[in-house]
């Protein structure tokens, strides 16, 4: 069975958030606006994402 993958794009930028937020975008591994990076589907994942859901697109790919 194939592992779900998610696309990750920072879509605004960190400037003026908490740091605990700049950390967070920082581990997804996202470090330019519109730049996207592919994470497996995990909690630990989806977790990161929705502590900053207001910086970040999500798309499911297969």
């Amino acid at each position: 069975m194939a592992k779900k993958t998610l696309a990750v794009t920072l879509i605004k930028s960190t400037i003026g958030q908490k740091p605990k937020n700049r950390a967070t975008v920082r581990s997804l591994g996202l470090r330019r606006m519109h730049q996207t990076v592919q994470h497996e589907d995990t909690p630990a994942v989806r977790g990161m994402l929705h502590k900053v859901r207001h910086l970040v697109k999500v798309e499911e790919d297969k």
